[in-house]
């Protein structure tokens, strides 16, 4: 049972806590088991910061600033 319940939570998750993890070296579990011992310490504050994230990484896209394909800086 909860390892059924901790499969669905992880595929509905949003993959912000393994982005995290690949982007710190740190395993995700590590990340989620902080973010939930922060949550319940500052009274759910994190999970308005947590759906911040997630809607960033779904529309990343559109938050990267537009480069030119410059290959070096002499080319101008």
């Amino acid at each position: 049972m909860v390892k059924r319940i901790q499969q669905w939570f992880e595929s509905q998750a949003f993959g912000v806590c393994e982005w995290w993890g690949k982007k710190l070296g740190i395993k995700s579990t590590k990340i989620r088991m902080y973010f939930i011992y922060l949550s319940f310490f500052t009274v759910g504050s994190p999970v308005i910061i947590y759906f911040i994230m997630v809607f960033i990484l779904e529309h990343k896209k559109f938050f990267k600033p537009f480069r030119s394909k410059r290959k070096s800086v002499w080319d101008l």
